[in-house]
Parts: C-alpha cells; structure tokens; sequence
C-alpha cells in the first residue's frame, strides 16, 4: 500500500522491509521517504519541466507516470511532493560493497565567440566527423588528428583558444555567435556527433601528475590559469587526452532550451544530470544530497537522469548541467562535492 506523505512529511517514519535491487554497476536499497534529506523543501515546480521532458521520451517502466504526468498541472511544490510519494518508492543508491557516498561534479554548454572561415585569431577547428570514422575505429588520437591540417576540410567552425575547444568537446555542445563569410553574425549550437573511440583522460589529472597543480585543484578555472602562463606546454598537456570530440551544426532556434542529452531530450539548467547509465537509467528522478560548489551549503533537490558522459562513471555519480553563460561555467568549473542520491522507482502494483 502507498504510504501517507502527509503522515511522512509531518516526520512520522514508515516502517519497510528493505528490498535490494541490483544494477549493472550499482545496488539500490529501498528507503523510507524521511531518509532522504530535505525531502519535502525543494522546489519541485521548478524540476517539473525537467519531468515533462524526460516524459516527451519515455523509458521503458515509465509510460503510464508519464501519461499521468502530461496530464497534471501542478500549481504548487507540495501537489507535486505528494503525487510523487504516491506513485514512486525511493531507493538508495550504493556501490556493490555497500558504499553510499560518491561524487558530484557539474557541467555546461560553453559560449564562444568563432568564424565560419579561419584567420586572425580563429585558428582552432570544430570539425564534423570524418567519413572513415567507423571503419577505422579506433581512430587516430588527438596529438595525431591536430598535428596535421588533413581534417580542416570538415571545419564547421573556428575558435580562438584549443583549450576552449577542448572544453566544449568535453561538456559535449556549446554555443556559437558564428561570423559568416560575408560578415554577418547569428547563434549556432555545435552537438556531439562522435568520438574517436580512443580512452578519455583528464588534463586536469595530467597537470597534478605532472606536479603543477595539487590534488583538489583541479578545476577548469585554475587549468585555464595554468595555461595562460604556461603556453608552451598547453600542447602536451591537451595531447595528454586522446579522445577527440566531432561535432554536428544546429539551428539556435530557441536560446531558452538546453542542448539534447543522452536521452534524447533537451536538459534543464539545475535539474539535469549526467549519470551512469550502468547505475541509473535515463528518465529516472534522483533526490541529490550534495552541497553547493566551493561550500558545505547543502544542496538538495530533484533531478532527472538525462544524459551521460565519458567521465561519469561510477555508482554514485552525478554531473550536473547548470545551464550556459558566465554564472553556468563558473558553479560547473568549481563543482566537486561529496554526493548521496535516491533514485525514485515506479511501485509495483
């Protein structure tokens, strides 16, 4: 039977026998709703868009909530709350060994100024995907692909600064004010389109290894610093990550919607995450127990998992998407928290 979430949100505990369910790369315990900390305070309104996206691609288990969700509309938190604890069981999240504690970090979609055609500064190529990428996968490294000019071809467009570049392959897509040939201007999207299939490793982590940062350290602020007063290294310490991003040009119709994620749908600044899809499937809405970034300020809300990354990997493990512009990049650059998080389950009828 359902529990009361009146009863629960009053503080009363609800006893349950707690089920395990095993994932490919994680266990989840079943919860009693009063687990979950600051459950009940969030805004739940504002995650609502994020639900409704998520429901536009369904995953499998999740028609008929979905259904019922397109149908609803909520006119405070609380309806919200309590619909939810009706209809969803929380689980904790853990490691196969019973581990619950892991790691939040945070993304976004950079804004950067590029040209349809190089020169001057705009020397940095966003390339679309070669047509022998798949038969020759793995393909060539990084260090091989920017030593040589064979692929500037298939520009789509030119940017300023390689570790910008490199910034945008790794958060996946970012936005572009795009001078055309003839001088005129307009806002671009540039999304993954493929990889190299070659192992993704971290500059950040290169750099500590290499003793010029310390562990903590690295985020994307201070590496940036590091490469303005070491541009004599930026190379080796860019071609210490193999994996090369491909891009495909879209329309910036709307400036307003985020860029697709893994699920297919368009993610919501605060209320996306990225995840491993080994431990928590696409569609599914997380409780995070985290704090915001550079601070022990708690942050706890709703989220969905709607997208995934070559560096998210890992039971409990969440990037979250804070959106674009300046604000975006700086919360997504300082963000590395320590996590908890509940993943919420259709019951069984």
């Amino acid at each position: 039977m359902p529990p009361d979430p009146a009863r629960l949100l009053n503080g009363e505990t609800d006893a349950v026998a707690r089920r395990t369910l095993e994932r490919e790369r994680s266990r989840w315990v079943e919860a009693a709703w009063d687990e979950l900390p600051g459950w009940g305070q969030d805004r739940a309104l504002d995650w609502w868009p994020a639900l409704l996206r998520g429901c536009e691609r369904p995953m499998p288990g999740w028609q008929a909530f979905c259904t019922e969700a397109l149908r609803l509309r909520p006119t405070d938190d609380g309806v919200i709350t309590t619909w939810l604890m009706k209809r969803l069981q929380p689980y904790r999240v853990e490691a196969p060994d019973g581990e619950p504690t892991g790691l939040a970090t945070g993304y976004f979609e950079p804004q950067l100024e590029a040209r349809r055609q190089t020169g001057g500064d705009f020397r940095v190529p966003l390339l679309a995907p070669p047509q022998d990428l798949v038969p020759r996968k793995p393909y060539d490294t990084r260090q091989q692909i920017e030593s040589t000019n064979r692929l500037n071809r298939l520009s789509l467009a030119w940017v300023q600064d390689p570790l910008d570049a490199l910034v945008m392959q790794i958060q996946g897509s970012g936005r572009l004010r795009l001078t055309e040939a003839d001088g005129s201007s307009r806002w671009v999207r540039l999304s993954f389109a493929a990889h190299n299939e070659q192992p993704y490793r971290s500059v950040g982590q290169w750099l500590v290894a290499q003793g010029e940062l310390r562990p903590g350290e690295a985020s994307w602020p201070l590496i940036k610093d590091w490469a303005r007063r070491n541009p004599q290294r930026l190379k080796d310490a860019l071609w210490a990550n193999p994996r090369y991003v491909f891009f495909r040009e879209e329309p910036l119709l709307d400036p307003t919607v985020g860029p697709k994620g893994g699920q297919g749908v368009p993610l919501t600044p605060g209320r996306s995450v990225a995840v491993d899809k080994g431990s928590v499937p696409y569609g599914t809405p997380v409780w995070l127990d985290t704090t915001e970034p550079l601070s022990t300020t708690p942050l706890r809300r709703l989220v969905m998992a709607q997208d995934t990354g070559a560096a998210i990997t890992g039971p409990v493990r969440v990037d979250l998407f804070w959106g674009w512009g300046e604000q975006a990049e700086a919360q997504a650059g300082r963000m590395k928290q320590p996590l908890r998080m509940w993943v919420l389950w259709p019951r069984e009828s």
